[in-house]
């Protein structure tokens, strides 16, 4: 009666490196069905909700990277074991000895897959011989993961936290599906006395988890994608096949992809985590609504600005050490921040453009300016700001997207001498979708958080079935919209 390829469905179960399983992929909410029914009939149970939660937690790094999923798992076993030998010794040269081995085993594994070819081509050149790069795979989200395990083992060194006894607790930490591959990083701390409780999800738990799902992917699924490969991926692969003023919206519409593209998989991972009763902090909160590059990074990708404070500035001296090694330190912690999205100079750049812009502002606010008392200056201060610091991150985005450095000058050079500002008109009606999608990503970067909360409220209040018809509301947008092949998260890459 019905004619099933049982080959074929097979395949669909087996990795494949040209379709990871990501959210918003069809068989992610096939298998996720399965999943959540099996997962409220051991909800009320501890150990085996636990042990078959990272069982398809295993299975999802699995369709992700392949064999690679044993990375997953050393690094679970070393660093449980090592935060063992760390809490139960005494002598301080022992508990550093074993910290530094979790450092080198975790660093050395980001490092080889990483950063390998990145020296391997350094030292090509300054050799003078042919580069010829290493056929290294590099797994999805291995700055994640790695970076969450560390966290663990240098918070229990420094005694601010105890570990686990159980080997399973701290492999459903490091492996939790929702964020294993693109984050939120989450910190032992806030995670790991979540697994005691009962399995608890509130109507509120419940509503904001739809609603995030829901605008997670809007955001992702629908503007991102779109405008990415409609629009952004043209510009870029190829600037001076285009004005200044497409250039310059290419950049306005990169700034746009990469927000709802990473904080929509952030959405996403918050709001899954929820419907099986976990909490994540938020990791994005309006970023481009910023007065000052400080307050930016307070707002983008909260989880790994706050590691990089907690881990490395901190780490390196902080604000100990007097001013001037203060912004050393900032400059420092940016770099190797940049160095952390990407094996390559322009990612230096990008981190070093920033850390030299957050000591600037820095040194700023330790002026102790006199202040306005004027409500209008001082509004117009509040703008001029915000639209000084988008677009500074906008110039930083240009170094973080482009392919290579002579792409990135190629834009530079059409924005600023080839503008031809008078095509406006004709860049809005040849690409209406592009602009629209735009228009509509931006307002709800900007809207109110007042406004915002109304919705996820309103999401709330509303029956299952009006939650059900919302989801199947946007799943239906999101395949009216969808371009040929699946279309990975850009933090996979990271």
């Amino acid at each position: 009666m019905f004619d099933i390829d049982i080959h074929k469905l097979i395949n669909q179960f087996q990795y494949n490196p040209q379709e990871p399983l990501i959210f918003n992929s069809g068989f992610f909410l096939f298998i996720f069905l399965g999943f959540i029914i099996i997962y409220n009939l051991l909800s009320k149970t501890h150990r085996p909700k636990l042990f078959f939660v990272t069982l398809f937690s295993l299975y999802f790094y699995y369709k992700s990277s392949g064999i690679y999923f044993l990375l997953l798992l050393s690094t679970t076993c070393i660093d449980f074991t090592l935060a063992q030998l760390i809490n139960r010794s005494i002598s301080a040269w022992k508990r550093s000895l074993l910290l530094t081995l979790s450092l080198v085993a975790n660093l050395g594994l980001l490092g080889y897959f990483k950063y390998t070819n990145f020296l391997h081509e350094i030292f090509s050149q300054a050799a003078g011989i042919p580069y010829q790069p290493f056929d290294i795979f590099l797994p999805v989200g291995i700055s994640f993961f790695t970076f969450q395990s560390l966290s663990y083992t240098i918070d229990v060194y420094r005694k601010t936290l105890k570990p686990v006894d159980n080997i399973l607790d701290y492999a459903f930490f490091v492996s939790f599906f929702p964020q294993l591959v693109a984050g939120p990083i989450v910190r032992a701390a806030d995670f790991l006395p979540q697994l005691s409780k009962p399995t608890f999800v509130s109507k509120e738990m419940f509503g904001r988890g739809v609603y995030l799902i829901c605008t997670g992917l809007f955001k992702k699924a629908i503007i991102s994608n779109y405008i990415s490969l409609n629009f952004v991926d043209r510009i870029f692969d190829s600037p001076t096949l285009y004005s200044g003023l497409e250039n310059l919206f290419g950049v306005y519409g990169y700034a746009l992809q990469i927000y709802c593209d990473f904080s929509g998989y952030s959405d996403m991972a918050i709001g899954i985590a929820l419907l099986l009763g976990f909490k994540f902090n938020i990791n994005f909160d309006s970023p481009y609504q910023s007065k000052n590059i400080t307050e930016f990074w307070r707002r983008w990708h909260i989880s790994l600005s706050t590691w990089l404070k907690d881990y490395l500035y901190i780490s390196l001296g902080g604000n100990r050490k007097g001013k001037v090694w203060t912004y050393i330190n900032l400059l420092i912690t940016m770099l190797l921040g940049g160095l952390w999205h990407g094996a390559s100079f322009r990612f230096i750049l990008w981190g070093g453009l920033h850390g030299f812009a957050l000591a600037i502002h820095k040194f700023y606010s330790s002026l102790n300016l006199p202040k306005t008392s004027s409500p209008f200056i001082k509004s117009l201060a509040s703008a001029g700001s915000v639209f000084f610091t988008f677009h500074f991150v906008c110039f930083c985005w240009i170094f973080f997207r482009s392919a290579n450095m002579e792409i990135a000058g190629q834009m530079i050079s059409q924005i600023t001498t080839h503008f031809n500002g008078q095509i406006l008109f004709d860049f809005i009606t040849g690409y209406k979708g592009v602009v629209f999608l735009m228009i509509i990503g931006f307002i709800i970067h900007f809207i109110p958080a007042t406004i915002e909360k109304r919705a996820e409220d309103w999401v709330t209040q509303i029956p299952l079935a009006g939650k059900a018809a919302l989801v199947v509301s946007i799943i239906i947008l999101v395949v009216q919209t969808k371009s040929a092949g699946i279309q990975p998260f850009i933090y996979f890459q990271f």
